[in-house]
């Protein structure tokens, strides 16, 4: 395989600050249902957030055929309508099949793509990985940040340093361990042009006073607005401030079940006027003790 001699983007112009993870809209079926993200686009814009990210977690990008995949895609870039920048998410098994889902949104105009390492049983070793991520950028040219998100295939700080140094394409990578030394090496290591982000919903305060370029998590898409309030408070130096903020949230991240956060994410949406919609199955939505404490909670972030 030839490497590619192209210089590595610079996007740290576009990649920064609080870029939210898209929740897909399914029905009770488990059917995505179409042409429904813009409410939920206007939220995220008129929060004054950088960016979104189609397809991740938070999204239940998982769960997506190639067909639904590419629905849910199109979606989603029509309702962003070019108003901010537009992240693909990739959670795939096989170079093979970044490559094919990526091509097949072909006419977007993609920031970049968030590509998971493999997670299936079978985990490549370090110049395997390497070229994995070579490989999509190679054949795709659209920059990539690696959302090092997967435990059975965890990707090691230094593995993560060699591959952004390595391959031109991979210009950054999201960070979400709840690890913040993990956080700080990168920040201490990394080099220019290369971005660092983190999905850390419990560390937004630390991450942001260590200079993180900014945040794909949860929180940012339940509460895009408050976490905009909290890297601005962090920016300006109010520290007192950012740190109430932050223990606000962290108090709704802790009322969060992880095995259910997609259908909570959406259900905080709702109570901020969005439509409700449902996670897709095996998962569960909130029971109504849950919704009744994420409720009282979201109460006093919005307040906050």
């Amino acid at each position: 395989m030839s490497h590619d001699t192209r210089l590595k983007p610079d996007l740290r112009h576009v990649l920064h600050g609080v870029i939210p993870p898209i929740a897909l809209p399914f029905d009770a079926q488990g059917a995505l249902v179409r042409h429904a993200l813009r409410p939920q686009l206007d939220l995220i814009v008129k929060a004054g957030a950088n960016g979104v990210v189609a397809g991740g977690s938070t999204g239940e990008g998982h769960t997506l055929s190639d067909a639904e995949f590419l629905d849910a895609m199109n979606d989603a870039y029509e309702a962003t309508d070019g108003r901010i920048p537009f992240l693909a998410g990739l959670i795939v098994n096989s170079t093979i099949q970044a490559i094919r889902r990526t091509r097949a949104l072909e006419g977007m105009k993609l920031t970049a793509l968030q590509v998971t390492p493999v997670h299936y049983l079978f985990k490549p070793d370090d110049k395997a990985t390497i070229e994995h991520f070579r490989t999509i950028w190679e054949e795709t040219g659209v920059p990539i940040i690696i959302y090092n998100v997967i435990p059975w295939n965890y990707l090691s700080v230094d593995l993560m340093l060699r591959i952004m140094d390595e391959v031109p394409g991979v210009i950054g990578m999201k960070q979400s361990s709840g690890d913040l030394k993990s956080l700080s090496d990168l920040l201490l290591n990394h080099k220019a042009p290369n971005v660092v982000l983190s999905g850390i919903d419990a560390l937004l305060y630390p991450g942001f006073a260590l200079g993180m370029h900014g945040a794909i998590s949860a929180l940012t898409s339940a509460v895009p607005g408050p976490v905009v309030k909290l890297q601005g408070m962090v920016r300006e130096g109010r520290h007192d401030e950012a740190r109430a903020l932050h223990f606000h949230l962290n108090r709704l991240w802790n009322t969060l079940p992880h095995e259910i956060l997609p259908g909570c994410v959406k259900y905080i949406q709702h109570l901020q006027g969005l439509p409700l919609y449902h996670p897709r199955a095996p998962m569960v939505p909130p029971d109504e003790g849950l919704k009744a404490r994420i409720a009282q909670v979201l109460k006093t972030v919005l307040a906050a």
